[in-house]
């Protein structure tokens, strides 16, 4: 299908776009005036702007990227969830997956004007804990964030050809997050009403952000285009697992008994860890996600 050549609007190309996050920067670049374009493994045949090509396809990939021509790139289609149990699965999407997209757009006649990978902040592991810049070590401890190091890696032999910019997102969450994630866990519990809930370490903190406020931030950095960064996207402001559920309690009205698994309890877990989030602000100027009261309170209700 031959697509119409919009000269005054950007053209974006979303990979993971019917994932949750894809859905959100998706809307973001929309409500700015963008057109946009997405690529996944799900199949959809009203959306006339979504592809469904798997990225191990590297002949669908270049078939893709030839077609939707993107001014810039979005490369969110990812394994996320660290407990997946197919761990080959995180080499081949996250790393062969990006390989073939970043082949692709630097085969295509048409340059992109930025390419955004999203990373991970579990390229740091959890052995140091305060407040992590940039070029803080890494001590990746699971596939999942060694799939990502081995992503970042990979980037770097494109980036004298490609505007890449690479992020490090901590945590963050919102409506449409799978409950297999922690935070989507136990809202979903007190939205249930349930009595109990069996969790690890609720004595830790943790840097938390709004998955729109992510949107914005990924929309901002894709404007200023700073090729061949890394940089981390988070609040910069730690809270605790019980803070967070005290939070929930005052706005359910409702107490849940914490009962503690020893199998979801870390040995050596750090009791503090966020993100040092100067560098994005110095890069995209004045950005803050909301409080995190007003995220779970915006979980709770559904709307």
């Amino acid at each position: 299908m031959a697509i119409e050549n919009v000269a005054a609007k950007p053209r974006a190309l979303i990979t993971g776009i019917k994932g949750f996050t894809g859905r959100y920067v998706a809307s973001e670049l929309l409500a700015h005036g963008w057109e946009v374009y997405g690529l996944g493994t799900q199949p959809d045949a009203v959306d006339l702007r979504y592809r469904c090509v798997d990225l191990l396809d590297a002949v669908g990939v270049n078939a893709v990227v030839s077609e939707v021509k993107p001014d810039f790139v979005i490369h969110l289609a990812a394994i996320a969830f660290v407990g997946h149990d197919n761990v080959d699965s995180f080499y081949k999407v996250n790393l062969l997956g990006t390989r073939n997209l970043l082949a692709a757009l630097d085969g295509s006649m048409h340059r992109p004007k930025c390419i955004l990978l999203a990373s991970s902040a579990n390229v740091y592991g959890n052995s140091s804990g305060g407040v992590l810049a940039e070029d803080a070590p890494l001590n990746p401890a699971n596939d999942y964030a060694v799939s990502k190091i081995a992503m970042e890696q990979m980037a770097r032999l494109w980036m004298s050809r490609l505007p890449i910019v690479i992020t490090r997102p901590f945590n963050y969450t919102g409506i449409g997050q799978s409950e297999v994630f922690l935070v989507p866990k136990i809202v979903a519990h007190f939205r249930r009403h349930a009595n109990i809930i069996q969790l690890g370490n609720i004595d830790v903190w943790r840097d938390f952000s709004d998955v729109r406020a992510v949107a914005r931030a990924y929309r901002r950095l894709l404007e200023v285009c700073p090729a061949g960064v890394t940089v981390n996207v988070c609040s910069g402001h730690p809270h605790s697992l019980r803070e967070l559920i005290q939070m929930l309690e005052c706005i359910a009205g409702h107490t849940l008994e914490v009962q503690i698994d020893p199998a979801f309890v870390r040995a050596n877990e750090v009791r503090s860890l966020s993100g040092d989030s100067a560098k994005l602000r110095g890069l995209i100027g004045d950005w803050h996600t909301p409080k995190l009261q007003t995220t779970l309170d915006w979980m709770f209700r559904g709307n």
